[in-house]
């Protein structure tokens, strides 16, 4: 082993507001104070019960356009959930955008800076 995960940090325009998108769904701290990295306007994070999502603020960001292959997703987050209609309307409630509730068990959204994930039922 080389090293231990730190965190997944994603690119965005407003890194507090996505923080919070997150915290509704994951729930967990914003912001929480750490040794490892400054808390400013262009960089927030989320301290979740599993690990630690960061976000950064690019300028000019230009978010993914699932599925379309010239603006690749280039990661994604799967989420695990008990009951997907439920989820699917808080996630819309907090703000994101639902891609494709086609396949069966599962759905793709998209955060409020256009970062695809999917729910998954469990």
């Amino acid at each position: 082993m080389i090293g231990v995960l730190q965190c997944v940090v994603l690119d965005c325009p407003e890194p507090r507001a996505l923080a919070s998108f997150y915290r509704g769904l994951l729930g967990g701290e914003v912001d929480r104070p750490s040794g490892e990295w400054s808390l400013d306007d262009d960089w927030s994070t989320l301290h979740t019960s599993n690990g630690v999502l960061c976000f950064q603020r690019v300028p000019g960001y230009v978010p993914p356009s699932w599925p379309d292959p010239a603006r690749p997703q280039q990661f994604h987050l799967d989420i695990t959930v008990a009951d997907l209609g439920s989820a699917t309307a808080e996630v819309l409630r907090l703000g994101g955008a639902l891609l494709d509730d086609s396949p069966e068990g599962w759905s793709v959204f998209a955060d409020p800076a256009g970062h695809p994930f999917c729910l998954v039922l469990h």
